[in-house]
């Protein structure tokens, strides 16, 4: 249901005060700190990445792995970085827990990576971004969207490529009242990822006139709901909020046990999973029917789909691969731009390659130009990148899906958000 699509601008609340918060998630945890030291600066840009390939995210790592060496191969067909070619990227797994991500992390290290590309979940990647900023790399993800890496002391090493659930928020609850809901019931799995988007969807709610009588955070890897489903059943709301990755099944189940239907359940991107009708009920798909969620907008650029899917044809879900596409194609173009694959050098061009100069779309287009020694405005397979001073887009457009009577997800609508400022 992609045709007819209807773009309108929506109002960003006033977030200020959020001071967490994405895709992403799992078990937070401060990562101790390394002295791997600085860029190996011998020409050569290598990668490595920290994705979920185990862990309740795993269905998000086979399209992150085909989109960073997807990458790698077009840049290296295109003569490489720097005129050398790009190394096979390091891979290790994140695993939805702090300590595999940064055992994972301190394999990358150990190779001597310049850049690290992920992780894929918000708490994954604050686990282990003070020890890639200690090492002086840099990291960009491709999913995470918690609003606590806007005001991050990252020392300018952190970059994404996926927007802040600061522009998400607003869409969502803007999605909640224009189906007539007034009185929202917000649960959120307690991390940086729930409680950011649960956050800016409350203040949003607020501000467009809406009750927010329930606003209950659970532990991400609790099986026992009935404490936040009778604290929602109580308040009697006329929808809910799950800010939820795959245990958000078991907390809808025990919802729909309690007497609400699904067409009152909204979420996010976390919960937008090929298989989740199948994890609230293996019999009947049809019990999530109406079952609304919003995430960052799918790109309809069917050259970069066609050609990941030509790259690895086993490959069934495309879910943030032009994301974590161009944070790899940023990496290489920042460093074709300073000349250098010191990570501390390369840095401060990462902004710059995506904005303010001559637009291009490839990695030949763009490192060309930079040859003639034009600046460059990179605009991605996820679209314009335009990176806002903390190194991320400052404006995005957000997708609204709505589960079928076959247990399918269909996108209805593409809204733009408004530009941060």
């Amino acid at each position: 249901m992609q045709g007819g699509r209807r773009f309108r601008t929506l109002a960003l609340t006033a977030v200020t005060a959020l001071a967490l918060a994405a895709c992403g998630g799992g078990d937070g945890g401060d990562g101790e700190e390394t002295n791997a030291g600085a860029g190996s600066k011998d020409g050569v840009l290598k990668l490595g990445y920290v994705f979920p390939e185990s862990g309740e995210l795993a269905h998000l790592g086979p399209p992150q792995i085909s989109a960073t060496k997807f990458a790698i191969s077009e840049i290296n067909k295109a003569g490489g970085v720097l005129g050398k070619p790009m190394p096979e990227a390091v891979g290790s797994d994140e695993g939805g827990k702090a300590e595999i991500a940064n055992a994972s992390v301190d394999r990358l290290l150990g190779q001597n990576v310049d850049g690290v590309v992920g992780a894929a979940a918000s708490g994954m990647s604050l686990a282990i971004l003070d020890k890639v900023k200690s090492a002086q790399k840099v990291q960009c993800s491709g999913s995470n969207t918690a609003p606590t890496f806007t005001d991050y002391k990252d020392d300018g090493f952190y970059f994404r490529t996926a927007p802040s659930d600061v522009l998400q928020g607003p869409i969502l609850a803007d999605t909640i009242t224009g189906d007539g809901h007034a009185t929202v019931a917000v649960t959120y799995r307690g991390d940086d990822y729930g409680k950011g988007l649960a956050e800016a969807t409350k203040a949003s709610l607020e501000k467009v006139g809406a009750t927010v009588p329930v606003m209950e955070a659970y532990e991400p890897n609790t099986t026992n709901f009935n404490a936040t489903v009778t604290k929602v059943r109580d308040a009697k709301p006329d929808a809910v909020v799950m800010v939820s990755f795959q245990e958000g099944a078991q907390l809808g189940t025990k919802l729909i046990e309690a007497g609400f239907k699904a067409n009152q359940f909204y979420s996010a991107d976390g919960m937008k999973d090929e298989e989740m009708a199948e994890r609230f009920s293996k019999n009947d798909p049809s019990v999530i029917e109406g079952f609304k969620g919003t995430g960052p907008a799918s790109v309809d650029n069917k050259k970069f789909t066609d050609g990941l899917k030509a790259f690895d044809p086993k490959l069934e879900v495309f879910q943030y691969a032009p994301q974590v596409y161009d944070c790899v194609m940023t990496m290489a173009l920042a460093a074709e731009t300073a000349k250098t694959d010191d990570p501390a050098v390369f840095k401060t061009k990462m902004n710059e390659v995506t904005k303010g100069g001559e637009k291009c779309t490839s990695f030949t287009q763009c490192r060309d130009l930079i040859k003639q020694g034009k600046d460059i405005d990179y605009d991605g397979a996820s679209g314009p990148l335009d990176f806002t001073e903390p190194g991320e887009p400052g404006a995005t457009e957000i997708e609204i899906y709505e589960y079928n009577d076959k247990g399918k997800f269909e996108i209805i609508d593409t809204v733009q958000s408004k530009p941060l400022t």
